[in-house]
């Protein structure tokens, strides 16, 4: 386990997967189901990280209020992620010690972090990333291997 203690959110991360302000949440949707994932960044046409979309955002949007009783499927789904999206999500950093991410991420608990470098997206680091880190730290593997 003591080579955990090496571990970098770079030498987990996976390549980021994203979405525009306008694309739509059925959009969204389906990239999220395509990749399993629960969380997806939005990002602008520089790849700035802009926002964060998750799959309880994409519930919210069907919640029940005044306006609309019954809410239609079809029209909550064209509607685009900008207007359900978090606008600051939490990241971290490509170098950040992975014991501080796993801290982060129970402390928030959050499912995933987008990992940004000078506001850009260049990874996400999710609790599957962290959990295959402590497994190879505990096989003895050393960041790299």
């Amino acid at each position: 386990m003591y080579e955990f203690m090496n571990y970098q959110v770079r030498d987990v991360m996976s390549p980021p997967v994203s979405i525009g302000p306008e694309a739509s949440l059925g959009e969204a949707e389906r990239v999220l189901e395509k990749n399993g994932f629960n969380a997806l960044p939005v990002v602008d046409a520089d790849d700035r990280l802009i926002g964060f979309v998750t799959t309880l955002d994409l519930l919210k949007a069907f919640a029940f209020n005044d306006e609309s009783i019954l809410p239609s499927y079809d029209d909550i789904m064209r509607r685009p992620v900008v207007g359900i999206m978090s606008r600051y999500p939490t990241t971290v950093p490509p170098r950040q010690p992975l014991t501080r991410t796993l801290q982060k991420m129970i402390d928030s608990r959050n499912k995933s972090f987008p990992v940004v470098v000078d506001g850009r997206l260049v990874g996400i680091v999710a609790r599957e990333d962290l959990m295959r880190a402590l497994r190879r730290a505990d096989a003895g593997e050393r960041p790299g291997e």
